[in-house]
């Protein structure tokens, strides 16, 4: 493939990033020794940015795939198209992140059946290979391919978790939310507010967050603070901008509502 390939796929600025624990420095280590890599976090807590800022940094091409139940094995390999001229193989994300040389990131890897997640199996151990069953080929990764998948353990289920022969193909990096004093500082940032509005957000979401498991089955997410804090440096008051970002995709129960509505007052 050529360097235009690889190219399209290079993110070209900075992505903001506030580095919580020693995560950058333990990913580095991962990808210099090509170890493939698993995210653990809840939602909209920075996984996603996290291996966009990690990709940038390394100077190497990032190749995201969004995993639904629906996906399946071809979705990810590829598969012969019929055109004009007859059939035709057109490689599927997965193939073409291994011929390049790219970060390939599974994003919310258990969403995915567990008979499309086995074609990754030969591209996490020694190998390094991706059979092409339907085309007879044998893809060999290139020196720089990776691959990183992500996912949410608070929503677990026996149905959907990964294979324990999955997991152990993997190193695991942990996220969480940030401390207070950091998630303020990604807020007033990224939301364009300032310091003290962003403290309040942060003060409403650890509320929630403390109700996870007592009528929520999430708390307020640092994507969703960056939601609100955006709605309020466009000039709509806080608590209209609270209400539309942090308690209403929460949660469709009145009295949660009302809870969270309680939060959001007690700071603005």
């Amino acid at each position: 493939m050529s360097d235009f390939d690889r190219d399209q796929y290079l993110i070209q600025q900075e992505p903001y990033y506030c580095p919580v624990h020693n995560e950058v420095a333990m990913y580095q280590a991962a990808y210099d020794a090509r170890m493939p890599v698993m995210l653990k976090g809840p939602t909209g807590c920075g996984k996603t940015r996290f291996v966009e800022y990690m990709a940038w940094k390394l100077g190497k091409p990032l190749i995201t795939v969004a995993c639904n139940e629906d996906m399946t094995a071809s979705d990810l390999v590829g598969r012969f198209l019929l055109d004009i001229n007859g059939t035709k193989w057109q490689d599927g994300p997965l193939t073409v992140a291994a011929r390049l040389g790219a970060i390939c990131y599974l994003d919310e890897v258990v969403e995915a059946r567990q008979d499309t997640t086995v074609v990754i199996h030969p591209l996490t151990d020694h190998r390094r290979t991706l059979p092409l069953e339907k085309k007879g080929e044998l893809v060999e990764a290139h020196p720089d391919f990776q691959i990183v998948i992500s996912y949410n353990p608070g929503y677990q289920s026996l149905m959907k978790d990964l294979k324990q022969s999955t997991k152990q193909r993997f190193g695991a990096l942990d996220f969480d939310y940030p401390t207070a004093e950091i998630e303020s500082e990604i807020i007033a940032h990224e939301g364009k507010v300032d310091k003290s509005t962003a403290e309040k957000l942060v003060q409403i979401a650890h509320r929630s967050r403390n109700l996870k498991g007592h009528g929520l089955d999430e708390g307020m997410s640092t994507r969703l603070l960056v939601y609100a804090a955006q709605l309020i440096s466009q000039g709509i008051d806080p608590q209209s901008a609270a209400r539309m970002a942090l308690v209403g995709p929460l949660t469709d129960d009145p009295d949660m509502r009302d809870t969270l509505d309680a939060a959001v007052n007690t700071y603005f």
